[in-house]
């Protein structure tokens, strides 16, 4: 039996609530109905649909989600006491109503954008026809192999919601201009714009392409940016109208006319941006607690300065691997969470069946950060799973010798035969040909550039290897296992920690809608029982210890 008590000591599975606590007011309804067993609390908070009254009845304290409660005033008559009450929150509940609007989702939930197709277009469909969203993976990627994904999602979801990678791509303008193209001529209405450092050319033009006014006069966008950023500057360029220096040359182009142009100046950038904390891949490392409240405090900032119609919205990313740390983003005010890591590991992405046994064993340490392959030369990196692989350690060294010498000759002779014998497992030589005729068909200015300049050349013939890596751990090549590079946050380990003993501990069991449904569902508990704390309610651990299970995800 639930007990009332003064006391604040709790060993069961139930909830102690002290009898002298302020009364919210009364309830009124079928005594019948009222749980004061143990576990009453935990089955209460899971029935997510269903409002719970907690009330005292005859010296204990107990659960209902039938009759009537009201607040304020004294129990009378046959009323009871009215100690705390939660409301009905479901996990379609959760987030911001117009974000789940406007991309035409049942849930704020979103998958992230995996790079070399590793957020695959299996993993797409399954999102959007599970009522979430799913950005495909395209960075890496040839603009052919993405068509082909776009002609798979788009036979799949038709008008559906889903979306596709646009990553900055500073080394390939070309790249970036010829997949705005493709996208505008394939009627791609979504992207999620990933690792800009500031804004291009080819990213305003896909915005502001197509933009009218309303028959209201409201400027409308049909081509929407979710861009993930984690840096206050590049933030603001993202929720700030596009430059005019940007929107003239796109009227001298003759992709906008000047109408247009003054309608863009209305809109941001980004109609939504992602607060992108401690993640896989391409990461500031950035404490979620810290990040998320500065983005939306900016987004209010900008909001008061361009009094928009539409104010942009912010998600959060980026450690979302549990139902307490959903709940705690959607508590702090996120729009949505955006979920990467923990999806690779699932059966749809595009990785091999070896990463994802890889992953399923990882835990929150098992990460550090690397160089990264696109943005070699300048330092940028990645964060990848350290555990099973010496990609990290390799990597590191890689870069180390491409700061400490002006070219491959002058490596030192050990070092030399490491690269040779340990990462491309042919003579420098043939590792030059390889990459020369990558190039030639991807990019001749950088075999040109790397004819002048040896140490250009030492980065292409090191990038290279980089950029294999991830190719090798995706398709499972065995015999490169310790090349594997895997992105990977500290999420990865938190998901373990939490599916261990459940039917998600195996790899093969890990359907990325389950899994978000599972999420959902565990933060839309975890948002009751804290609205339930809030008013003085003890919870026991355990009557909040919400278990991933198999749901009817339909």
């Amino acid at each position: 039996m639930l007990t009332a008590s003064s006391t604040a000591t709790s060993s069961s599975a139930t909830s102690l609530v002290p009898v002298d606590a302020m009364r919210l007011g009364s309830w009124i309804g079928d005594r019948a109905e009222i749980q004061t067993e143990p576990g009453s609390i935990q089955a209460a908070l899971f029935r997510t649909d269903q409002p719970i009254s907690v009330v005292e009845v005859d010296g204990c304290v107990g659960v209902t989600h039938s009759g009537t409660a009201m607040i304020g005033g004294d129990a009378e008559g046959d009323g009871l006491s009215l100690l705390a009450f939660a409301p009905a929150v479901t996990p379609e509940q959760l987030g911001d109503a117009s974000f789940k609007t406007h991309m035409g989702i049942r849930r704020a939930y979103v998958a992230g954008a995996m790079a070399n197709g590793i957020a695959s277009e299996r993993l797409v469909i399954a999102m959007g026809k599970g009522g979430m969203m799913g950005f495909f993976g395209a960075a890496g990627l040839s603009p052919s192999r993405v068509e082909r994904a776009i002609e798979t999602i788009q036979s799949e979801l038709g008008d559906g919601p889903y979306g596709f990678n646009l990553i900055h791509s500073p080394d390939d303008a070309a790249l970036e201009s010829e997949i705005v193209e493709l996208y505008l001529k394939r009627e791609v209405r979504c992207v999620s714009a990933a690792a800009f450092l500031g804004l291009t050319l080819p990213l305003v033009r896909y915005r502001v392409s197509g933009i009218y006014r309303d028959e209201q006069g409201a400027v409308v966008a049909p081509n929407r940016v979710v861009a993930k950023v984690s840096r206050v500057e590049v933030a603001r360029r993202f929720l700030s109208p596009p430059p005019d220096e940007m929107l003239t040359a796109l009227v001298a182009d003759s992709h906008i006319t000047d109408e247009q142009a003054t309608m863009a100046r209305e809109i941001p950038v980004a109609g939504d941006i992602t607060a992108e904390a401690d993640s896989g891949g391409h990461t500031d490392n950035r404490p979620a607690l810290a990040l998320l409240p500065t983005m939306l405090a900016l987004r209010d900032e900008i909001q008061l300065q361009y009094g928009y119609r539409k104010p942009p919205r912010v998600g959060a990313a980026g450690g979302i691997a549990t139902p307490a740390s959903a709940a705690a983003a959607f508590a702090m005010g996120a729009a949505y969470v955006l979920t990467g890591t923990i999806n690779q590991a699932c059966v749809e992405s595009g990785t091999s069946d070896v990463v994802r046994k890889m992953l399923a064993e990882a835990g929150q340490a098992d990460t550090m950060m690397a160089p990264a392959a696109d943005m070699f030369e300048m330092g940028v990196s990645v964060q990848v799973l350290k555990r099973g692989t010496m990609f990290g350690l390799r990597a590191r060294k890689l870069y180390e010798w491409y700061r400490a010498y002006p070219s491959l000759d002058k490596l030192p002779e050990p070092n030399r035969k490491s690269l040779e014998r340990d990462y491309l497992r042919c003579t420098i030589d043939e590792a030059w040909q390889k990459t020369r005729d990558y190039f030639d068909q991807r990019d001749p200015a950088q075999v040109a550039k790397a004819e002048r300049d040896p140490k250009h050349k030492m980065a292409l013939i090191f990038r290279s290897y980089l950029g294999q890596s991830s190719n090798w751990a995706n398709s499972g090549d065995a015999s490169r296992q310790a090349d594997f590079q895997v992105w990977c946050g500290p999420s990865m380990g938190a998901f373990n920690e939490w599916v261990r003993g459940t039917v998600f501990e195996k790899p093969e069991n890990r359907l990325a809608v389950s899994v978000a449904d599972n999420l959902m569902t565990g933060a839309a508990v975890l948002t009751r029982a804290n609205i339930l704390r809030a008013q003085g309610v003890e919870l026991p651990p355990d009557a909040v210890q919400y278990v991933p299970r198999e749901l009817n995800c339909g």
